[in-house]
């Protein structure tokens, strides 16, 4: 009887608008799981990185508080050649800051910078400025990390390698920290934007 009943229930036709909502919102949910921020700028990292050897090659030689602060101004033009290339680049691409992807990328990438903003201040006041190259390294190749979980694959690569150059820093003498965020900020961020450009739109 159960079974007959079944057999009933099975052959009742589904009704086709109803079939038809789900099976969109399935491919909708489905694309939007599956899409990632693709408006990483690659000439727009060369960029960074080609300012970052500019001050470090400025800072060489300086007191280590000369280079807090001629790191902290290279930060404050990273972020706003950061900011133009991406701009830039999504325009071009006809792509969106308001997707799911986009906005996922920028969450998972802010936390890790504001831990370095505050323990960078933190340390600053404490007259501790021999970690900071280590400590930037780490974080900022943890923010790459995070945020590029929702980008291309190369990302969260590149930021692997700015925390492992953190994390030898943070174990090599003090003086070797310049030339550290010379090969981070600087030559890491030349060759993964030059990658990025070849294989990414840019």
């Amino acid at each position: 009887m159960a079974f007959a009943q079944r057999a009933r229930t099975l052959r009742q036709p589904v009704p086709i608008d109803r079939r038809a909502a789900d099976n969109l919102r399935f491919i909708r949910d489905t694309m939007e799981r599956a899409s990632s921020f693709t408006a990483v700028p690659g000439w727009g990292g060369v960029a960074i990185g080609a300012t970052a050897l500019g001050a470090g090659a400025l800072a060489a030689g300086h007191t280590a508080n000369h280079q807090f602060f001629l790191w902290l101004g290279e930060a404050v033009l990273a972020l706003l050649l950061a900011f133009i290339a991406v701009q830039l680049k999504v325009k071009r691409l006809g792509l969106s800051l308001q997707s799911r992807a986009a906005r996922r990328a920028l969450l998972s990438f802010m936390p890790p910078l504001l831990v370095g903003v505050v323990l960078t201040t933190a340390l600053y006041r404490a007259h501790v400025l021999d970690v900071l190259p280590a400590l930037w390294l780490l974080l900022y190749g943890a923010a790459v990390v995070t945020g590029g979980a929702f980008s291309v694959r190369i990302v969260p690569v590149m930021g692997l390698c700015f925390m492992f150059a953190g994390a030898v820093a943070l174990l090599a003498p003090a003086a070797w920290g310049n030339a550290f965020l010379i090969f981070g900020f600087g030559l890491l961020h030349i060759a993964f934007g030059i990658v990025i450009a070849r294989r990414h739109g840019g």
